[in-house]
């Protein structure tokens, strides 16, 4: 990180031209750069902090104790990062280039494989908070080389930042019901990424009207097929969140034993959960990525859950280097498989699936981690 926005520096204060003539150069260099928008936005996020403290105090934040460590700094980023005056928030699609356009489907089908190991569509390509970091980096040194010595600090899902609320202040989109950011032309499969400055450019208000903050829901009206197709019910209000439900913090976040009564719901998602997507009616519009780092590897769009639970950690370690899902470690990957191993031997699939199914789970009995012995012995209960 390059000189943070609480660092003194010497520059010349900017005109009102020159700052509009930069946010237009910002915009255009950004488009280069890939993101698929920007949007430009002042640091007050004081309407978000009841709605922050009510969901910590419920303690719907789970293990993820970085969401309260912080307390009100993730509602404040001048607090946060002394001395911003702008948030350049950014927004990069991640749906790969080839995606076909019957994706919704085909990802119904492999939801309704119990064999298949389902991995959200984010993470089958290279890990996002790299790309996303490295192309926000050069953004903001683009920045300076253009106005001299900047303050600033690049973010992308790495620190308590409320990165939805900056990106629908900054005219982005709208917070759907799920919580995630919706756009009318681009659904919601697309990263998020920000930029701390501090200088005191056109907010996305001031100069393009057109494209001012949304309110929350603005176009999701009556439409519940998010909070209804939610496998274990962690959507529990209209934009509120459960994360200890959530098959994406279970699989994911969580570090320890995934609850018993919610692994059933878990079905045959090992990594992530894309369904309260997969059903809004928005991402019919979702585009495809011009991005290759997001392309699938390693044929994760249509793994099998023996195939994945037969690597060693030598292989996990291989084939997912680059990958987010490297983060997790080998024994919570694991872990997730076996889940999904004792779903699809409840759900049968015929003699010889059920014992390469039963096969797979065996070699593991006395695998050396407690964790995934225990979700091995569930799974041959289970089944």
């Amino acid at each position: 990180m390059k000189q943070p926005p609480d660092t003194e520096i010497c520059r010349a204060p900017l005109t009102d031209a020159e700052l509009a003539s930069l946010a237009r150069r910002v915009r255009e260099w950004a488009r280069e750069l890939g993101f698929s928008a920007i949007g430009i936005c002042d640091t007050d996020l004081s309407h978000a902090e009841a709605a922050l403290a009510a969901w910590i105090d419920a303690g719907y934040h789970g293990e993820m104790d970085y969401m309260a460590k912080h307390g009100m700094k993730r509602a404040r980023p001048a607090e946060l990062v002394p001395g911003t005056q702008r948030v350049i928030s950014a927004r990069m699609p991640y749906l790969p280039a080839e995606t076909p356009a019957s994706w919704r489907a085909r990802e119904h089908a492999r939801l309704a494989d119990p064999n298949a190991a389902v991995v959200s569509i984010y993470a089958r390509g290279r890990d996002y908070h790299k790309v996303m970091r490295q192309r926000l980096q050069r953004l903001a040194e683009r920045i300076e080389a253009a106005i001299g010595p900047l303050g600033y600090r690049v973010f992308t899902d790495s620190a308590p930042v409320l990165e939805v609320e900056l990106a629908q202040k900054a005219g982005l989109g709208w917070r759907g019901k799920h919580t995630l950011l919706l756009d009318r032309d681009a659904g919601s499969l697309f990263f998020l990424g920000e930029i701390f400055v501090d200088v005191p450019l056109p907010t996305d208000a001031q100069s393009q009207p057109s494209r001012a903050p949304q309110h929350a829901g603005a176009h999701c009206g009556a439409c519940t097929r998010c909070i209804d197709a939610c496998p274990t019910g962690a959507i529990v209000a209209p934009y509120r969140l459960d994360a200890r439900k959530c098959i994406s913090y279970l699989t994911i976040e969580l570090r320890g034993s995934i609850p018993v009564e919610l692994r059933e719901a878990i079905g045959n998602r090992v990594y992530g959960c894309d369904d309260c997507q997969l059903v809004c009616p928005w991402n019919k519009f979702a585009q495809p990525s011009g991005c290759a780092d997001f392309d699938v590897r390693n044929g994760l769009d249509g793994a099998q859950l023996t195939e994945l639970f037969s690597w060693s950690e030598q292989d996990f370690d291989t084939r997912l280097a680059g990958s987010a899902i490297r983060r997790i470690g080998y024994e919570r990957w694991l872990r997730n498989l076996a889940v999904g191993l004792g779903n699809a031997l409840r759900a049968g699939g015929g003699a010889a699936g059920r014992d390469a199914v039963l096969a797979a789970l065996r070699k593991r009995e006395d695998d050396p981690s407690a964790l995934v012995r225990e979700h091995v012995r569930w799974a041959l209960d289970h089944g």
